[in-house]
């Protein structure tokens, strides 16, 4: 059984990191961590790996899903510092053309949300299953996003996220069921697991669920995820 991929998230509203909690972004604040000063993107990430040799980020551009324009010098000034890092992000694509001129700001791997796709045609357009990243985004039992991404995994690229956004910094567990069955109705994709992780037990279980990876933020940045603990997962 190969070890979970540990993907630590900074959540980006205004050129400063918030800590995402139940998804109701209106009242997210900004970050405080045990781990570093103040909630800029660079000292966060600074810290984050610091903590633990991360090898990929996660970066919300909450300005650019909720319609504002992306993030542009944050993603370049973070991309530049950290040139070893792999950055997988979601600006809230919605077209094709958005897609594009996400990937020329700096070298990325960028997520389709569901909850910002109108429909299923940029996913139909992907050229290849390493493209991009979706996001398949739940709120308690709800999907966000058009019901004919859900129902047709055919056309999901080769790795998929189970956003439980109402687990998000809620101590609430990571969503076991929902992620197999995403997984049972794409067998061949990696699935990745997002919201909820409160400790060591939680990734254990992540793991041998089948579970490819898991997104981290409140657990790293309040304690409850040690480098003790992640040094198994090096």
């Amino acid at each position: 059984m190969l070890p979970v991929n540990l993907i630590p998230v900074i959540d980006v509203a205004r050129d400063q990191v918030v800590h995402a909690r139940g998804g109701i972004r209106d009242s997210y604040q900004p970050l405080q961590s045990i781990l570093c000063r103040g909630s800029k993107p660079l000292d966060v990430v600074e810290a984050l790996l610091a903590l633990h040799p991360f090898t990929t980020l996660y970066i919300a551009d909450l300005d650019a899903i909720e319609g504002r324009p992306v993030q542009t010098a944050v993603l370049q000034q973070l991309q530049q510092a950290f040139p070893d890092l792999n950055f997988w992000v979601d600006a809230g694509i919605r077209r094709s053309g958005q897609l594009h001129s996400l990937t020329q700001i700096a070298p990325l791997v960028p997520v389709l949300g569901s909850e910002t796709l109108p429909d299923t045609r940029l996913l139909e357009q992907l050229p290849d299953r390493d493209s991009a990243i979706l996001s398949l985004d739940f709120m308690e039992q709800s999907f966000l996003g058009p019901a004919a991404v859900l129902a047709t995994p055919a056309l999901w690229p080769g790795r998929i996220i189970a956003m439980a956004l109402h687990r998000v910094g809620k101590h609430q567990g990571p969503d076991l069921a929902r992620l197999q069955s995403l997984r049972s109705a794409a067998p061949l994709a990696a699935c990745y697991s997002a919201g909820g992780v409160r400790n060591a037990d939680d990734l254990h279980d992540l793991q041998t669920s089948g579970c490819t990876g898991v997104l981290l933020a409140s657990a790293l940045h309040d304690g409850r995820l040690s480098a003790r603990h992640l040094a198994v997962y090096r």
